[in-house]
């Protein structure tokens, strides 16, 4: 199932996807095209990993950490599908992160990995977008770089674990301006989701909807206002958004 989250002439609906691309919620059908995508869960925090595919290290010259290197992005960061993202004034190098984001469906504490699946409600894209000018050692964890407003795109919508058995198993790709710029699977993720749910609840209790975005693999490059990013990733879909100049 494909849970989405939208918004119509000023009402905000929770519904599903239907197989042939129509939107349905409280019983009536809404065309795609109609209504404003938006991130299809808004949690209460979203925790980000850093470094989780060695060939991603290895372009920017970096070791992988030997614990997960986690951070936080901002409620105000989430946008949804085809959303804008804002290029920020003064900035010289901004770049798209396409992942895999698992979505918690129950609250889990000190969860171990083999037990790890029934936690989690379903799978998404987000695009951990990342100002590289502010990506140095004394600004880690990298909340300047990637906690800019509408600096995580995510969507569009949420595919429910069960239409997912390997989540392990995914080809992610990143568009931009229709040429392919970065490729990778989740079979060469650092850490699995099971694996990160276990570090994760160790420290902190996962409520439901909260997100954890799993890292992205190598092929980073610059985007500029004017350009459009389109992630995607197999068995969920394609997240799409422009980028624009900072008014």
């Amino acid at each position: 199932m494909k849970l989405a989250r939208f918004s119509i002439k000023g009402k905000t609906y929770e519904g599903t996807v239907r197989n042939d691309g129509q939107l349905e919620a409280n019983g009536t059908t809404f065309a795609p095209n109609d209504v404003t995508w938006l991130p299809p869960v808004m949690p209460q925090k979203a925790i980000g990993l850093a470094l989780n595919y060695a060939d991603h290290a290895a372009e920017l010259e970096m070791k992988s950490p030997e614990d997960p290197a986690l951070f936080f992005k901002p409620q105000s960061s989430f946008i949804g599908h085809r959303a804008p993202v804002i290029y920020p004034k003064g900035v010289e190098y901004m770049h798209y992160e396409a992942e895999l984001v698992a979505v918690i469906g129950e609250r889990c504490r000190r969860v171990k990995a083999e037990h790890a699946e029934k936690y989690i409600k379903g799978y998404t894209i987000g695009n951990d977008v990342t100002v590289r000018d502010f990506v140095k050692n004394f600004y880690r964890p990298p909340v300047r770089a990637k906690g800019y407003d509408t600096f995580g795109p995510v969507g569009p919508y949420i595919v429910t674990a069960d239409e997912i058995p390997n989540p392990a198993r995914l080809g992610l790709r990143a568009y931009v301006n229709n040429e392919l710029r970065q490729e990778g699977n989740t079979a060469t993720m650092i850490r699995s989701v099971p694996e990160l749910i276990e570090f994760i609840s160790m420290i902190m209790t996962l409520e439901p909807g909260d997100m954890i975005w799993t890292g992205t693999p190598k092929g980073i490059s610059h985007v500029y206002a004017g350009d459009v990013m389109r992630l995607e990733i197999d068995g969920i879909g394609a997240l799409e958004n422009p980028v624009i100049t900072e008014s």
